[in-house]
């Protein structure tokens, strides 16, 4: 099985720069075992729901990740680097993408300013790198770099998108679901920017019930595959929770023949695979590689929502898991002919198995 099997041609004009406004105006492809397609809109999905079902969503809330630093040599010369932190390793270290990586070194001290050109007060070291992936000591001052994090740094949009257009103030809120409440990701669940107020209120007077779980979104969501033997790729941990509260809902729903389990997005839908075991939802509090290729069955849920996703990616590759890879190739191509809007701000399939 190679990463070619999952590749496809997408045209640039159909990578959504922006959201649909409303968010629930955004197109929906239905996919399920039938040999066609139905094209209706977010806005309908209540049209597939029935009462009884269980929609488990991602609460995680994306975090400023993007902050601009500066190495002082020994000249006092600057050299400026785009840091993206994705990990928060307590002790006050915290793991980053460096860009220029090849600008820094072990050891070096980094330095930040603010936007008059005024050195905040503060500073950190590189105690390790490999290749682009750094580790940055704030020791003492941790607490003084997360409030100048959230104040000064940049929610991290995906290249597709900042290579087209510059960062403005709505991304800051369109880039969050309705569901956020736990801070800790670098990305956010992007199946869950279709959900409006309006929509959640209909879901829930049709019958279904909203579960949470939480995924904190780091680099083993989006970073592409190296091998091309899908097989022999790994994924960086990111942390998940499953409360039992929770799992026993799932539970009962799962031995229940007429209520469905219903997944917001893949990252909740590694979660609950993560959790999975014997047949039964279990309490989780920990994290998570999994990665799910085809010839790794899906047990935990009946139905996904996602967004359509980059080629070769692991995102594609699950839900090729999910429901087949020429099933999903064959609607990629649909969607593509239909003109869908494709990646974080496009448009969402329902995948029901």
């Amino acid at each position: 099985m190679k990463l070619s099997d999952f590749d496809f041609k997408l045209p640039d004009e159909l990578i959504a720069l922006n959201p649909a406004k409303p968010r629930d105006s955004s197109k929906l492809l239905r996919v399920n075992s039938s040999d066609s397609f139905e094209d209706t809109t977010f806005s309908k999905l209540t049209n597939f729901l029935n009462d009884g079902d269980v929609l488990v969503v991602n609460d995680t809330k994306v975090i400023p990740s993007k902050i601009i630093g500066f190495k002082v040599n020994a000249e006092k010369e600057l050299t400026k680097i785009s840091f993206t932190f994705f990990e928060n390793k307590e002790n006050g270290q915290w793991k980053a993408l460096a860009k220029p990586a090849r600008k820094i070194n072990k050891n070096d001290l980094i330095f930040f300013k603010n936007d008059n050109d005024k050195f905040y007060d503060l500073f950190a070291q590189i105690i390790d790198k490999n290749e682009g992936e750094v580790t940055i000591d704030f020791a003492s001052d941790n607490e003084k770099f997360i409030n100048i994090l959230k104040e000064k740094g940049d929610v991290m949009l995906p290249p597709y998108i900042t290579s087209k257009r510059a960062l403005n103030v709505e991304d800051n809120s369109d880039y969050q679901t309705i569901f956020q409440n736990k801070e800790g990701s670098i990305a956010a669940p992007t199946a869950g920017l279709h959900f409006t107020d309006n929509l959640i209120e209909k879901i829930i007077q049709k019958g279904v019930r909203i579960e949470k779980l939480t995924l904190n979104i780091g680099l083993g969501t989006f970073l592409p595959l190296r091998d091309d033997n899908v097989k022999e790729n790994t994924l960086h941990s990111e942390y998940c929770y499953l409360s039992s509260k929770t799992a026993k809902i799932l539970n009962k729903a799962k031995k229940s023949e007429n209520n469905r389990i219903i997944c917001v997005g893949t990252t909740a839908l590694r979660t609950l695979e993560t959790s999975f075991e014997n047949g039964e939802f279990k309490p989780i509090n920990m994290k998570t590689n999994k990665f799910i290729y085809p010839g790794i069955d899906i047990n935990s849920i009946d139905a996904l929502i996602t967004n359509f996703h980059l080629p070769k990616s692991s995102l594609f590759i699950l839900i090729c898991a999910l429901m087949g890879t020429n099933k999903m190739l064959n609607a990629y191509n649909y969607a593509i002919k239909n003109k869908y809007r494709f990646y974080s701000y496009g448009d969402a399939c329902l995948l029901e198995k």
